[in-house]
């Protein structure tokens, strides 16, 4: 397992900086970069450099962390803040964990407003580490509770990457998976690599071999063939945005698979924290999907794949709906889709 934070602060000299594991570069290398900048957080959101809703959410607390450092010795600190918060926010539309962590930061402003600059600071510092540490407890928690319903031998497959890198450590439906690994070292992992960015083949099989985790690559369109087949008869992914009726979006492809598994009688489960789950909406028709750059698709090793000219669309998550969910694996247990109001009671 990855031993060290893929993403954290790190104090030095006034305040200090983010540090973070470039993933675009995964799995031919491993970076980390320094953010010294909202302005570089901005991006590194954007373009995915860091990816995945639970490292998304620490990213953009650490950006509001870096907004305050720009503009201590600002008249108008406060209100230009909060616009920056904003400016943070806007990076991806999509995971709620973002927007969850600037709250929490905007909430700490809120509370401190009549302090100085420079103490407000020390404050979304301090809050944006105990968010950090959170997180690794808060995945082997989940890790705990997913491991338990894994049959022994069980062939598990998963899309995307939801392991230590897309999080601070440890992972949510990886996390499961180490966790279960851990009890059974019989189990078999599948991981799709999931077009277009291929985050399944890069990310998820790079942390599983790491780990000396049996994994077998498989393209997103083979999951039925093995299903039928017997070889895949457990089903786990992370979530970006989890509605209140439990309709989950995640990395484009997931509801294919979980339609699959329906079919087949192969329960299909979600990791996420209580974080990932957006008690405001009703369900899953109320998330923004992100739309993102057609070239995603169409280019490949530097070489289009495709005839100029032809109609491209590249949605970067879809819902899955309640109904084919078998549970919601969360840091205070598993629970159907239909039961989320509970960890809020």
């Amino acid at each position: 397992m990855l031993e060290e934070k893929t993403i954290e602060w790190v104090k030095e000299g006034e305040f200090g900086y983010c540090l973070t594991v470039d993933q675009t570069l995964i799995p031919f290398e491993y970076k980390k970069i320094k953010i010294n900048s909202v302005e570089d957080m901005y991006s590194a959101i954007k373009t995915m450099i860091v990816r995945g809703a639970p490292a998304i959410g620490i990213a953009g607390a650490h950006g509001c962390s870096l907004a305050a450092m720009e503009l201590k010795d600002d008249d108008n600190f406060i209100e230009k803040l909060f616009k920056k918060f904003d400016y943070i926010n806007s990076s991806r539309p999509t995971a709620v964990n973002l927007s969850w962590a600037i709250k929490s930061q905007s909430d700490i402003v809120e509370k401190n407003k009549d302090k100085s600059p420079r103490e407000i600071i020390d404050k979304l510092i301090e809050n944006a580490i105990r968010l950090e540490n959170e997180d690794i407890k808060i995945n082997k928690k989940i890790g705990e509770f997913g491991a338990s319903l894994v049959p022994k031998g069980a062939g598990i497959l998963t899309h995307c990457n939801a392991g230590a890198l897309a999080t601070v450590g440890y992972g949510t439906a990886l996390g499961v998976i180490r966790s279960a690994f851990k009890n059974d070292d019989t189990i078999k992992v599948f991981a799709d690599e999931t077009r277009p960015r291929g985050q399944g083949a890069k990310i998820t099989t790079y942390e599983l071999l790491r780990d000396n985790i049996p994994v077998t690559l498989i393209t997103d369109g083979m999951c039925s063939y093995f299903m039928k087949k017997g070889m895949i008869n457990f089903v786990v992914t992370g979530a970006d945005r989890i509605a209140s009726n439990g309709d989950s979006a995640n990395k484009i492809g997931t509801s294919t698979i979980a339609i699959a598994a329906n079919y087949y009688n192969i329960p299909f489960y979600i990791a996420a924290p209580k974080s990932t789950i957006d008690m405001s909406i009703n369900s899953g028709d109320d998330i923004v999907i992100e739309l993102r750059d057609e070239n995603e698709v169409k280019i490949v090793n530097g070489k289009p794949i495709c005839p100029d000219g032809v109609n491209i669309i590249n949605p970067s998550f879809d819902v899955t709906d309640n109904r084919l969910i078998k549970g919601i694996i969360t840091e205070y247990g598993v629970f159907k889709p239909d039961e989320l109001k509970k960890i809020f009671s």
